[in-house]
């Protein structure tokens, strides 16, 4: 226990710091990859052919391509090669490289998550739509993705889920954050790694579950009525 005490009073703000990080990148990468799956979902249901196979092939691509290898690619080429840079900061350039990312891997999960609340909605629905003189816009804005969303709202959870967890893959992108700092603590301090690892899975656990537990009970409770 004493170890342990110690282990808190060097590396406690470390840890509560960087899982904070874990949580930005979160945020931000949600709010992008959500916007950019219901934009990828309304392409893939669209009655052009072009953009349901632009939408089919991102999502084809960035699903199956490793998200280590996106951030590789975003701070080794896109930065290192191209000088891309999102910000002056060193350290806020690559934290917005993770987010970015996190983004284009992630929106392809959100666009199929979306993608599956439109299967809930009533074929009606949409036959209504154009009854009253409708196009495709207007109608996927009004009557369609209103109640995808609510008939997605699972799935968008599972994929929040995944991301929250996969926000420790930004370490390959260079982001402080709380997987690398696990690492140096147990490299350093090996005698309470089991302890360290339990810690951090914790700091997780605490965030994870109340999501799950959420999304859970929305979905239930704004279920599309058949």
């Amino acid at each position: 226990m004493d170890a342990y005490l110690s282990l808190w009073e060097t590396y406690g703000g470390q840890m509560l710091s960087t899982f904070w990080t874990n949580m930005q990148l979160t945020f931000w990468a949600a709010i992008a990859a959500f916007a950019l799956g219901t934009l990828l979902a309304v392409m893939r249901i669209s009655p052009v052919p072009s953009l349901r196979w632009v939408g089919t092939a991102y999502v084809n691509i960035f699903r199956n391509t490793p998200l280590t290898i996106i951030l590789t690619f975003g701070v080794l080429v896109l930065f290192g090669v191209f000088q891309v840079s999102l910000a002056s900061d060193f350290n806020l350039n690559f934290f917005r490289i993770a987010i970015v990312g996190l983004t284009i891997y992630h929106a392809a999960f959100f666009c199929e998550a979306i993608r599956s609340g439109v299967n809930t909605v009533p074929l009606g629905q949409a036959e209504a739509a154009r009854a009253i003189g409708l196009s495709f816009l207007p109608a996927a804005k009004i009557v369609i993705l209103p109640q995808a969303f609510r008939g997605s709202i699972a799935p968008i959870g599972n994929v929040l889920i995944a991301l929250i967890k996969n926000s420790t893959v930004a370490t390959a992108g260079s982001v402080a954050e709380i997987s690398g700092l696990m690492k140096t603590m147990i490299e350093f301090r090996p005698d309470v790694g089991i302890l360290v690892f339990l810690t951090v899975a914790v700091f997780f656990v605490i965030v994870v579950i109340p999501v799950g537990l959420l999304t859970t009970w929305a979905s239930k409770k704004l279920a599309v009525s058949r």
